[in-house]
């Protein structure tokens, strides 16, 4: 009986030893063990930021975080002494010299705000596409750091505009992971509507054609302009109607088609048909662009006729055919129809005729 009990005991004794050494040997694996690189979401560092294997301890704060969407840098025998403060000893340094602490943040740049701002006053009180707005913000404009938990999208909550001033207020609203509430952005600032235009790099005269040196492309204000703003590739080639000046944004009413012929010029009468090709001198008695119908003297006969400006100096003058008798018509082989074309014009300086080749 003695010896039974006595095995007992022994038994007892062994089974506890297994259970202290298992104890110890799990302690020693859940040792903590310094990190190199810490990343937070929150303004303050935990001692669970920092170790591994912190026991109740992980929740402790023990430094203020970085600014959002930055990195700062602790010595590990500032964390350690840190630690021990609260008892978190027995830590591994792994020979880590410092720890580099990184705070998570959402950065919404500059430029994406601009652009929303002008989405969100897209057509509003008679504005036009956002593409053509010129904003000038109250505040400078830079990229917004925010908590990394706001991960919603930038929802337009409300935008205002007046017209007469051009002022604008716009908010936004960012919803978040962690709770109900929205995170909340407000612009305020000056909005034009602005357009592209050909603007002058010179004072030009009256009935000068504009070279393509004459002109830039900008985007100006559209109350400036109007609604008739002429753009560059449009203008290189035309005739200015009035005087302009040096950065003038030019509007179509102020171009014209330059004047192929000018009044008092001599020209060229041009007589064609069927056959017949005749040129004349002549006098324009007013001036006028290509395709413009022109009062010209033609100065063999001393007689008024109207012809079509068709290139520089030259004008060509329809005539009525005579219709050959009806005889004729029978015999000929020119159809009748043919025969009334209308006689039109060409360029020379001589009144000779000449049959036209075939």
């Amino acid at each position: 009986m003695i010896a039974r009990s006595l095995l007992l005991v022994a038994v007892l004794l062994a089974a506890t030893s297994v259970t202290a050494f298992a104890q110890a040997s799990e302690d020693a694996i859940a040792a903590p063990v310094l990190r190199k690189n810490v990343t937070v979401e929150s303004d303050v560092v935990r001692i669970g930021d920092v170790v591994d294997n912190p026991g109740t301890a992980a929740q402790i704060a023990i430094y203020r975080a970085p600014d959002l969407g930055t990195t700062g840098s602790l010595p590990t025998a500032q964390v350690i002494a840190a630690l021990q403060a609260h008892r978190v000893i027995g830590v591994d340094t792994r020979d880590i010299k410092a720890v580099s602490v990184t705070r998570l943040a959402r950065t919404i740049e500059g430029k994406e705000i601009e652009l929303q701002v002008a989405h969100a006053l897209e057509h509003r009180k008679g504005l036009g596409d956002a593409a053509n707005l010129s904003l000038t913000f109250d505040r400078d404009v830079q990229d917004v750091r925010l908590e990394a938990w706001n991960t919603g999208a930038l929802q337009p909550a409300s935008a205002r505009y007046e017209p007469g001033s051009g002022r604008f207020e716009v908010s936004f609203e960012i919803s978040n992971e962690t709770n109900g509430t929205r995170t909340r952005l407000r612009f305020t600032g000056i909005a034009v509507e602005t357009v592209e235009a050909a603007v002058l790099t010179r004072n030009v005269e009256r009935n000068e054609v504009l070279k393509s040196s004459d002109v830039v492309s900008e985007r100006r204000p559209k109350a400036e302009v109007g609604g008739d703003a002429a753009v560059r590739n449009r203008v290189v080639g035309m005739q200015a109607r009035r005087q302009l000046r040096a950065g003038q944004a030019l509007r179509v009413a102020d171009l014209a088609k330059p004047d192929l012929v000018q009044r008092d010029e001599n020209v060229t009468l041009i007589y064609e048909s069927t056959g017949l090709y005749l040129t004349m001198r002549g006098k324009a008695l007013e001036s006028g662009a290509e395709g413009d119908t022109v009062n010209v003297l033609n100065l063999q006969s001393k007689r008024n006729v109207y012809g079509v400006v068709i290139a520089r100096g030259q004008v060509a003058i329809s005539v009525a055919m005579p219709r050959l008798p009806a005889a004729a018509e029978t015999s000929s082989t020119i159809g009748a129809a043919e025969a009334a074309a209308p006689v039109s014009i060409a360029a020379s300086n001589n009144a000779q005729a000449s049959p036209k080749a075939e």
